[in-house]
């Protein structure tokens, strides 16, 4: 198949991978309702950042360590359900029934981002996924890393594009979403969610 076959293929295959509700999506516009487009886009750029670390960790090695390493798999599964029952719980627990501070609050902007990375570095399955995906895109006889990364860096502008989609469709409800028993309502939602994709994730087998 000819290269520019290649990543034609890609692009259409990552396309609909981006465009399937899932876990990230979720994040993102309750984030985008609840927290404004500032936080919502550091999320976006906290997942995104994940997916980069995941592309270099496959290029590497060790997405190939995952998919043959049981206990390795598990152990790094069982971690990011944990950390999506935490979140989880306080969105639930503690729900929150105004938008946070816009300015002034760096800890809360780095947290957000942090949000994003950890729920990817912590999802196995998106290292499964690079590992048994990308292969299928990489002409033979081409250098793997550097492909590797190129395909990585399509996915991720592609999930960049649909994220700045995401976070602008809040704009025209922005009222509607700001106000306190929306906000509680969206916290506990996405709170069962997050469980939901917990459960799914510690329940998962390769």
């Amino acid at each position: 198949m000819p290269l520019a076959d290649n990543l034609l293929a890609f692009t259409l295959a990552a396309s609909l991978l981006t465009l399937t509700p899932g876990l990230d999506t979720a994040l993102i516009l309750r984030t985008a309702a609840v927290e404004g487009r500032a936080q919502a886009w550091r999320a976006a750029l906290g997942i995104n950042a994940g997916c980069l670390l995941w592309g270099a960790a496959v290029a590497f090695g060790l997405g190939a360590l995952l998919a043959v390493s049981e206990l390795a798999y598990t152990l790094l599964k069982y971690c990011g359900a944990a950390y999506l029952c935490w979140l989880a719980l306080n969105l639930l627990l503690r729900p929150r029934t105004a938008l946070a501070p816009t300015t002034g609050e760096g800890g809360t902007a780095s947290n957000w981002f942090l949000r994003g990375l950890l729920g990817n570095v912590l999802n196995p399955k998106i290292g499964i996924f690079y590992v048994s995906f990308l292969p299928q895109f990489i002409p033979q006889g081409q250098p793997l890393i550097a492909w590797t990364f190129g395909l990585v860096a399509i996915h991720v502008l592609l999930s960049l594009l649909w994220s700045l989609t995401l976070i602008g469709a809040t704009r025209t409800l922005g009222e509607t979403l700001r106000k306190a028993a929306v906000i509680r309502w969206l916290d506990r939602v996405t709170g069962v969610v997050f469980l939901l994709f917990a459960a799914k994730l510690a329940l998962s087998r390769r």
